[in-house]
């Protein structure tokens, strides 16, 4: 007779999930997903957010997924307890941007998804440190059987010491992080809103701030205006609901920001793993070094 393994976790809601036998068809949010399998668990579904494509996850999230092995239940609208338990998951992994929120599932949809299956919600919002993050998935990965290489690790300690000598001089290059917004404007990140731009200041990167204003995570302005920061790198953010940067080659205000910049494709939302992390650490390095 198979021998019976509970299985129990915590989540960031402080909500006890649990099932009597350890969870092997997870349904998880983009993100969650991306971050597990560098852990050594392959999701059996994905879903995305109200921003995504209802009919395809958006690529600049999937790290190293391979998508078309993953069943994907789609987004926005799209996603009620019908979709999202159509593949049988029995658990779900989602993250939280604070307040107990499960980001992209509508409340009371989110609400009935629990009463067919555990729910896990990993809050990857400002109030935490991009290594918390990590460490709370690494956590959920440890219970589900699973943990990321050390070699991850080793990469990741190299990456930072790497960017950390780039920069020992304590003024080295500008770096401004932005959501294209269309033809006319940007999303200009605030750094300290972002776990993983907190990162680079930590390690000395010189990142420009922007102006105070309205918006809490970002300042919304004209290209003109990034363009006068006059950056020497600029990470773009590359997910499906900022403008693609093929649709700026000929706009002149772009052209402005990233014409003497090196850019640098940038994931507001990352795969929380040493190794994604360490491998976005190096690209932001050999723009610097460059």
């Amino acid at each position: 007779m198979r021998e019976r393994t509970g299985w129990q976790f915590t989540d960031d809601r402080g909500q006890l999930a649990a099932r009597d036998e350890r969870p092997q068809r997870v349904l998880a949010y983009i993100q969650a997903g991306a971050t597990l399998w560098d852990h050594g668990i392959r999701p059996a579904g994905l879903f995305g957010s109200g921003h995504d494509d209802p009919a395809a996850p958006d690529a600049a999230k999937t790290g190293s997924l391979p998508l078309d092995e993953i069943a994907y239940a789609g987004a926005g609208p799209t996603l009620d307890v019908d979709a999202l338990l159509r593949g049988a998951p029995d658990l779900v992994v989602a993250v939280s941007y604070g307040g107990g929120q499960v980001y992209g599932l509508d409340p009371e949809t989110a609400k009935h998804l629990e009463g067919h299956v555990p729910v896990v919600v990993i809050d990857v919002g400002q109030a935490r440190t991009l290594a918390e993050i990590g460490e709370r998935f690494a956590q959920l990965a440890r219970s589900l059987g699973a943990e990321e290489p050390a070699a991850a690790t080793r990469e990741l300690d190299a990456a930072r010491n790497r960017l950390r000598a780039l920069n020992a001089g304590g003024d080295g290059p500008t770096v401004l992080a932005l959501s294209p917004a269309g033809q006319e404007q940007a999303h200009l990140a605030r750094p300290r809103m972002w776990p993983e731009l907190r990162v680079l200041s930590e390690l000395g990167v010189n990142l420009v701030e922007p102006a105070e204003g309205p918006g809490a995570n970002w300042s919304t302005t004209a290209y003109t205006e990034a363009a006068g920061l006059r950056p020497a790198v600029v990470l773009a953010d590359i997910r499906s609901n900022a403008t693609p940067l093929d649709e700026l080659r000929s706009n002149a205000g772009w052209t402005a920001v990233a014409g003497a910049a090196r850019v640098v494709p940038w994931n507001p939302e990352p795969v929380c793993s040493a190794h994604a992390h360490a491998r976005f650490l190096e690209l932001v390095a050999d723009a610097l070094e460059n």
